[in-house]
């Protein structure tokens, strides 16, 4: 059996292979470099062209481009009209920004667990953390994976709660044959470098309500409006606009909107490419005892953002951490997805205790994510896979 880099073996990777790159092609640098040239650099054409755009991908009616994932979330929060006193539930397995829009409104983060299969949070636990205080859910589709879009609308239905869902990894993913983007009262997407499609930073909402859609555009913008049919006076100019509401500058670029285009314009490839990696993953990591592989939401064709595995404890005699510096070792550098949000110090300082979401503190301890992103060459994934492979089976149980 071949030794691991960390047990005096040769590593699989002469240099070093990172979990996630961000793909620029020639037609992404012209499309910047043209607006460069063009007459706007912001509040241009581009930004509602790119908006167009994403209402074709996610099969929303309407969508509204912001600074980055974590403004969308703010937005999204104000025009659901969240504040002090309302309870919203989230999942504790996700970057910080899903349960802080709360905190940035004066609700309250709820965190209900998650699904030990999926990832994805429970709706079963969700319901037992609803009150009558709650007034929204915001659902992760975590690694790029839906959620159970059927099980969270019937609660919504039940409930009567604003469902938001955040789609920050989940772009090009359909559920039942639907867009994720169509489901949810409003769904947010990210542009961040590593995502799939990217802006090097930028955000979205999407939704089918006309009257969201009227408070995204406003509160994007410093609650400000040109509209005169939203104004509470008349205007006295051309010149003329009104505050009517106190909110953020959250306004994003045209270079980073015709970025956002042109990415667009390869998405199909982008999923096809990461939907083979994710293939030949699954095939190869299944049938190691060591390690458990993500399962599937039923329904949803996935096209993932991140790469999950785990360490089963049952099988390995080595712990995550020690798995993490194996593969890192190997030059292949890992991360983690993520830290239970309730764990931070912030929260703690706030009440927040450990034990609250038993099935994701476990899933903490356990995963770790492996390179997976469209510029990886097929040398690249079979680097993965060994390295993977070499350590599983040199540590199994």
């Amino acid at each position: 059996m071949t030794k691991p880099a960390v047990e005096g073996g040769s590593p699989v990777c002469a240099s070093k292979l990172y979990y996630s790159h961000q793909y620029i092609d020639e037609a992404d640098i012209r499309a910047v470099t043209d607006v460069l040239k063009s007459d706007y650099l912001t509040t241009g054409p581009h930004i509602a062209s790119a908006e167009s755009r994403l209402c074709e991908v996610t099969g929303a009616e309407y969508a509204v481009l912001c600074a980055n994932g974590t403004a969308a979330l703010h937005i999204a929060c104000m025009a659901a009209g969240l504040g002090k006193g309302d309870e919203v539930i989230t999942t504790p397995i996700t970057f910080a920004a899903s349960a802080n829009c709360a905190l940035y409104v004066g609700a309250k983060p709820v965190f209900a667990d998650i699904d030990p299969k999926t990832y994805n949070l429970d709706p079963a636990s969700t319901e037992v953390h609803i009150t009558e205080r709650t007034r929204a859910v915001v659902a992760v589709d975590f690694g790029g994976q839906s959620v159970d879009e059927d099980a969270f609308l019937a609660l919504k239905e039940k409930y009567g709660f604003t469902y938001i869902e955040d789609g920050a990894h989940v772009i090009g993913t359909t559920y039942r044959g639907r867009p994720n983007g169509s489901f949810a009262d409003m769904t947010t997407l990210s542009f961040h470098a590593v995502k799939t499609i990217t802006g090097g930073e930028g955000g979205a909402v999407v939704t089918n309500d006309p009257k969201l859609y009227e408070k995204l555009l406003l509160y994007r913008t410093h609650g400000i409006t040109h509209e005169s049919s939203l104004m509470e006076h008349t205007p006295d100019g051309p010149w003329y606009y009104e505050m009517l509401a106190l909110a953020p500058n959250y306004r994003i670029t045209d270079m980073q909107a015709a970025l956002i285009e042109s990415q667009l314009d390869k998405l199909p490839e982008f999923s096809a490419r990461k939907k083979d990696i994710v293939r030949r993953y699954d095939e190869a990591f299944r049938t190691l005892p060591a390690l458990r592989v993500q399962e599937e939401t039923p329904g949803s064709d996935t096209v993932r953002h991140l790469y999950i595995l785990r360490v089963n404890p049952d099988h390995c005699r080595i712990s995550r951490r020690q798995f993490f510096d194996a593969m890192a070792a190997e030059n292949i550098i890992c991360n983690v997805h993520y830290i239970p949000v309730y764990y931070f110090p912030y929260y703690e300082r706030l009440g927040y205790k450990r034990g609250l979401c038993p099935n994701a503190e476990q899933y903490y301890e356990e995963a770790f994510t492996i390179p997976l992103y469209y510029a990886m060459r097929d040398e690249d994934v079979d680097h993965v896979i060994e390295a993977v492979t070499k350590i599983a089976r040199w540590y199994q149980i």
